[in-house]
């Protein structure tokens, strides 16, 4: 990377790359999805802890954090290296001190929590609050340098373990601190395992080596260590030894360490060298686990599409039930059917409804003088139940929803986000009350457009609006069979029907009631199912967001090229 700054094309695309890997949505519980949570944490703390500071203020002083084995003596090693008592060793493990941070004084701003780990809160005392970054200024570190001593990367505080991965990943230079009784634990070797994956310089320090053992343990380690990518990594060896009155190793113990960071500190074209390992594999690899975070999102999409599918299936069935049973003559029976036999008087009006004119108008006189006609008895009765066969397939429809969603584990994880998805919603039956209801003054607007050039018309006259639109809804619930189900008054109503606006007519009224029902009654059914849909991201959403992903870690890989490879070769 040319120059002591960043590109602006490298610039936004890591910003880009933050915002959009932190706001994917990894809500279900499917297989291996608490590693991609991890994964997607990782990342995004590396992106706002490290790379984007880093890249902002390329200038600002190396951060060298020093971590390893619990036991290894880094706060004595820390305190060794900057020459005075900066950090307290832990007596007890879990230690539950501050994290210490140890600068120049003239390097103060740097460290600012708008600079450097921003989530982290700052303080300035010596204190048991683990999560802060205690700050500490010292003249004895030369400018230009910072040295942080972390939390055990093996300690039993889960803590603990989590806050050194966040500084290690926040680090342009590891000070890795082992032991010979630690330094071929499993723990310490999974970090540096990363840490030469991410191509993040590191300089491994093997501490309390006794003299008998130093040469055999050196060796030992030096071979593990290039077995496994680190052989370009420096290695320190601090010799067992005593401690002076201020608890600081002897000099020439670390005097080679000491001397290896000075030169560092003053020398602005090696700094710039280690930075630029460290951000360039740092930014190489969020882009490598931003692909894995995006391949995490294609169980969520399966597993989404499978509820999603599951609901919308079921509610369509009973949709499909509900249209069918408002036509194939259900409701013709019951109150519905005795109260429209009642009102058109059984079989009578088969033989022939001119001889029955009369006699009906008088029924429709009573309506007149606020009586309750036969025709407001009837559509009460249709009204009833209508309502009651919704509520019947809305509670059908979330019983079957939950239960379905119940067998597999992020099915059952949505629903306990929500109580009582297995029943209809509780208001439900107000608005199907509503939704019924809203329905019957639109087949009598219905008839009543239909029929305006008809109302002088003596069947018009006999029957009115409210009784040619209780005919209108007998003839739908009957309109795919024979009316035989209705006792034959069905058929009554379509010859009545018929007479009145013509048998063609009458088919597109009796089709676009039916519809209209259909409609309000999907649309009343669609605010049952969104309680269900509302619990899951919709599977086309995460599409966009899994395209939307790997597009900012394709920018993101195209500007670490520009910036960081277009730099080696020009430099």
């Amino acid at each position: 990377m040319p120059g002591d700054h960043a590109s602006a094309e490298l610039l936004a695309a890591m910003g880009s790359l933050l915002i959009t890997v932190r706001d994917v949505p990894l809500r279900l519980d499917t297989p291996g999805i608490d590693e991609a949570r991890e994964t997607q944490a990782a990342v995004t703390d590396q992106l706002s802890d490290y790379v984007l500071p880093r890249l902002v203020q390329l200038d600002a002083p190396l951060l060298a954090v020093v971590g390893g084995s619990t036991g290894a003596g880094k706060s004595t090693l820390v305190n060794s290296l900057v020459g005075e008592r900066v950090t307290e060793s832990g007596v007890l493990r879990p230690t539950t001190r501050s994290p210490v941070l140890v600068h120049h004084p003239d390097d103060a701003a740097w460290f600012q929590p708008d600079r450097i780990l921003p989530d982290l809160p700052r303080t300035l005392a010596i204190g048991n609050d683990s999560y802060a970054l205690r700050l500490a200024s010292s003249a004895k570190i030369p400018k230009g340098l910072a040295i942080l001593d972390a939390p055990d990367v093996d300690s039993i505080d889960k803590g603990n373990r989590d806050l050194a991965a966040q500084l290690l990943a926040a680090a342009d230079l590891w000070l890795f601190v082992t032991s010979a009784a630690r330094y071929a634990d499993q723990v310490p070797w999974d970090y540096l395992r990363q840490a030469a994956e991410r191509s993040t310089s590191v300089a491994v320090v093997l501490d309390r080596t006794s003299d008998e053992a130093v040469i055999e343990v050196r060796g030992h380690l030096a071979r593990m260590m290039t077995s496994r990518g680190l052989s370009d990594s420096p290695l320190f060896t601090v010799p067992e030894s005593g401690l002076d009155a201020d608890g600081l190793l002897p000099a020439d113990a670390v005097a080679p360490m000491v001397g290896w960071l000075h030169e560092l500190a003053a020398d602005p074209k090696a700094r710039q060298m280690v930075v630029h390992r460290t951000l360039d594999g740092a930014v190489r690899h969020v882009v490598l686990r931003t692909h894995d975070v995006a391949d995490a999102l294609d169980a969520q999409i399966e597993v989404a599409e499978s509820l999603y599918r599951d609901a919308e299936t079921i509610q369509r069935k009973e949709l499909d039930e509900l249209a069918t049973q408002t036509s194939d003559g259900t409701l013709l029976r019951g109150e519905v059917l005795a109260s429209w036999q009642e009102f058109v008087g059984t079989g009578e009006l088969l033989k022939s409804v001119e001889e029955k004119v009369s006699r009906i108008r008088d029924r429709f006189v009573d309506g007149m003088t606020g009586k309750r006609t036969r025709s407001t008895e009837v559509v009460d009765a249709i009204e009833t139940a209508v309502h009651m066969l919704l509520v019947e397939h809305a509670e059908s429809a979330a019983e079957q929803i939950a239960r379905s969603w119940g067998g597999s584990t992020p099915g059952r994880q949505m629903l306990d986000r929500q109580r009582g998805l297995d029943r209809a919603s509780q208001d439900f039956r107000v608005k199907a009350e509503r939704t019924v209801h809203d329905w019957r003054q639109s087949v009598l607007e219905l008839v009543r457009v239909e029929g305006a050039d008809k109302r002088m018309t003596a069947r018009f006259l006999a029957f009115g609006v409210n009784g040619i639109a209780v005919a209108l809804m007998i003839v739908m619930f009957s309109r795919s069979t024979d009316g035989t189900g209705a006792g034959g008054t069905a058929t009554l109503g379509r010859k009545l029907l018929d007479a009145i606006f013509g048998e063609a007519v009458v088919d597109d009224l009796v089709e676009r009631a039916h519809a209209d029902l259909d409609s309000r009654v999907a649309a009343l059914f669609e605010t049952e199912l969104h309680r269900f849909h509302t619990l899951l991201d919709p599977p086309e959403t995460l599409k966009i967001v899994q395209a939307t992903l790997r597009e900012a870690a394709r920018k993101a890989e195209y500007a670490r090229h520009a910036d960081f490879l277009d730099g080696e070769t020009t430099s």
